[in-house]
């Protein structure tokens, strides 16, 4: 969209999309698995409703993979200072429902800090989406293979692999995240090898589109919904 198109979108309508990422390691898979995944889902959701869905936000709080090369790291208030410039600029345009879809479990204080934002902002509704484990979403991934972690299976879609590059066959056991919260950066490399928390590596591809669609059909319900009352 150009500038004029928006201008005449926010006549009829002031819902937006936001999608939060993060650049990290993904074991074999892309460092942008979680920028990938949040903008895609959000704008399979919202394209149909003809809901704009701004750029991914590619960096996100991610310090514990930073012995991981590729893995950038924002500081949580450098992290809640851009969202919050976002947020600004968004509602001074006249948006007034504004969806977050967060791809990576790091940005959790974004959730937190929504609810002080709105306060400020008493026009605007904002809802915090962690699309991959909403209710219906986490239920299906987990009927599909219970054992589901970050860089497994549950992350490796068509659009999240590299060419050329061979998953592992077996199963990686389960990794103690009690353990995984409580190491440095060089520590977690250590314990963590590839990257992947545990579970299978890949699984077939129609296991991964039943699941993508009701990721997709989750987050555009979002967009229809009550939006707390208000719209």
């Amino acid at each position: 969209m150009n500038w004029m198109q928006v201008e005449d979108y926010l006549r009829r309508d002031d819902r937006a999309v936001l999608p939060l990422g993060s650049t990290e390691q993904h074991s074999h898979l892309r460092l942008t698995v979680d920028c990938i995944l949040p903008e895609r889902v959000a704008a399979e959701a919202a394209e149909p409703l003809g809901v704009p869905v701004f750029p991914v936000v590619a960096y996100g709080v991610t310090p514990y993979f930073r012995k991981y090369p590729g893995s950038i790291s924002l500081r949580v208030e450098t992290h809640l200072a851009v969202v919050r410039d976002i947020l600004d600029s968004l509602a001074a345009q006249g948006f007034r429902r504004i969806l977050v879809v967060n791809g990576h479990g790091g940005n959790s204080g974004v959730q937190q800090y929504v609810p002080e934002w709105t306060a400020d902002h008493p026009e605007c509704r904002v809802l915090f989406h962690n699309w991959w484990n909403a209710p219906k979403t986490w239920a299906k991934v987990q009927d599909t293979d219970p054992v589901a972690s970050h860089a497994s299976w549950m992350e490796n879609f068509p659009w999240t692999r590299l060419p050329g590059v061979k998953m592992p066959a077996e199963q990686k056991p389960m990794v103690d995240l009690a353990r995984v919260r409580a190491l440095d950066p060089a520590s977690l490399r250590a314990y963590l090898g590839d990257g992947n928390y545990g579970g299978l590596y890949e699984r077939p591809d129609a296991d991964m589109l039943a699941i993508w669609r009701v990721a997709v059909e989750e987050t555009r319900d979002l967009l229809t919904g009550a939006w707390g009352g208000a719209g």
